[in-house]
């Protein structure tokens, strides 16, 4: 941080409203005001930690990772515990932490809790999958799923009716989040890298080995890459920011689409201002580009909301750090650009919700007003009260426009007390609605029978 850098942010922080805006937010929506002396010397040694918790990008190469990731990870947490000391010498509360049931391998859960349209139903499909998050299918109805703590790949039987064993396809990796399936192949997104497995359907049981595609930033917040193949054939993944709120090196807080089967092609950026997408997927229609997007913490509860975008063209700007949702300038950075610069999100969700995964429905088995229609994960907060999310939520498109945003599958929270986290959904060849959740480690089966609507 430049010295005026570092005057303007002390200037920001001297004033009541910001004051309210960047220190209240870190209250989770609680109204605390510092004591004016208090306030100031958190004032003054804020731009020191700010440049602490945000330590250099390596510079270069486009995909060049940190120069030196240890001692920019020590530089992080050591902000970070500094931090902590000073909010608690201001006498500020810690804010509170999602308490997860913990799993029950081998039980049927509390799906009875689920609530969901009248002909819909939730079943278990397999609780041995531990932190399960992105799912795809394979050519011959195999299901994989990443994983993100146990740096596992798995693939799963598809079978209704009874519960599927997972097989361990790929071990030992660093955030294997994202996968996608294409010509036979599985491609796995790990936070530095992207790996492809060759002919692996046939081989479920003695794994082909990896083949690197692609290197990626190796920073580890906001280091899950979504995956998914695009009508061109191109493999589109994000690459988040390496922070709350930064003003990221190139490279960062953007999309990209990587060419498949071109000897030596290279990742392009077709977005930026993307501040942490977990979740892509593309128009049956129109073929454009959808994803959710995760909005800036330490606002309070009620703001910035969540995102889900719409790509219309290359070379778009969503706004981060700049501008959030389309309307809310940042306290930090705001001042240097306007919202209006900027697209607006194609649906608002709502705040800190942390929206992951996400689906156009294709499938034949729901009604056929569920056509289209978009399917939202959402993960569920951890800095905000009343807590929120947990749930499946649809946005119903019309026109390529989205008009509307309701819940779908509620329950997974009950009062304050939560018991599983949706990552991601997945429509299986049948048409039902896979839905992933890494603090059970389980994938439930979402179904629609038209006979169960005389039972409502």
């Amino acid at each position: 941080m430049t010295s005026t850098a570092r005057s303007e942010q002390v200037a920001r922080c001297s004033r009541p409203a910001v004051d309210r805006a960047a220190v209240s937010g870190l209250l989770a929506g609680r109204r605390h005001r510092l004591r004016p002396a208090s306030r100031r010397w958190l004032c003054r040694v804020w731009p020191q930690v700010h440049d602490l918790a945000t330590p250099p990008l390596a510079r270069g190469p486009h995909w060049m990772p940190f120069g030196d990731s240890l001692a920019s990870s020590a530089m992080s947490i050591g902000a970070m515990l500094l931090l902590t000391m000073l909010l608690a010498a201001c006498g500020l509360p810690r804010l509170d932490r999602v308490v997860i049931a913990p799993p029950r391998p081998g039980k049927a859960m509390a799906l009875e809790q689920i609530a969901l349209p009248p002909g819909f139903s939730i079943e278990l499909l397999s609780d041995q999958v531990p932190s399960a998050r992105s799912m795809t299918f394979g050519d011959r109805g195999t299901l994989f799923v990443g994983s993100k703590d146990a740096g596992t790949v798995y693939a799963l039987v598809y079978r209704v009716g009874a519960q599927s064993t997972p097989l361990v396809v790929a071990s030992g990796l660093d955030g294997p989040h994202g996968v996608a399936f294409r010509d036979g192949a599985l491609y796995v997104a790990e936070t530095g890298r992207i790996l492809r497995f060759d002919g692996i359907e046939t081989r479920l049981r003695e794994p082909p080995p990896a083949v690197p595609v692609a290197e990626l930033p190796r920073y580890k917040h906001h280091g899950l890459r979504p995956l998914r193949f695009g009508p061109d054939g191109a493999l589109y993944f994000a690459v988040g920011a390496p922070c709350n709120i930064c003003l990221p090196e190139p490279g960062y807080a953007s999309l990209y689409r990587l060419p498949i089967g071109q000897h030596g092609a290279a990742p392009q950026r077709i977005a930026t201002g993307v501040r942490n997408s977990v979740g892509l997927d593309f128009d049956p229609q129109s073929g454009e580009l959808w994803f959710t997007d995760n909005g800036r913490d330490l606002l309070g509860s009620a703001a910035p909301a969540d995102e889900l975008n719409r790509l219309a063209a290359d070379g778009a700007h969503f706004g981060y750090p700049y501008c959030h949702a389309g309307e809310l300038q940042d306290p930090e950075f705001g001042m240097r650009s306007r919202c209006e610069r900027f697209v607006a999100p194609a649906q608002p969700l709502d705040s800190h919700v942390a929206a992951l995964g996400m689906r156009f429905y294709t499938g034949q088995m729901f009604p056929i007003e569920y056509r289209g229609r978009i399917f939202i994960a959402e993960h569920g907060s951890w800095n905000r009260r009343p807590r929120l999310g947990y749930r499946i939520t649809e946005v119903e498109v019309q026109d390529g426009r989205a008009v509307g945003y309701r819940p779908f599958a509620t329950g997974w929270m009950q009062g304050d007390r939560v018991w599983g986290r949706p990552v991601d959904v997945e429509v299986a060849p049948d048409g039902a609605l896979l839905v992933s959740d890494d603090s059970q480690g389980a994938i439930y089966r979402i179904s629609y029978d038209r006979a169960r609507l005389s039972l409502h």
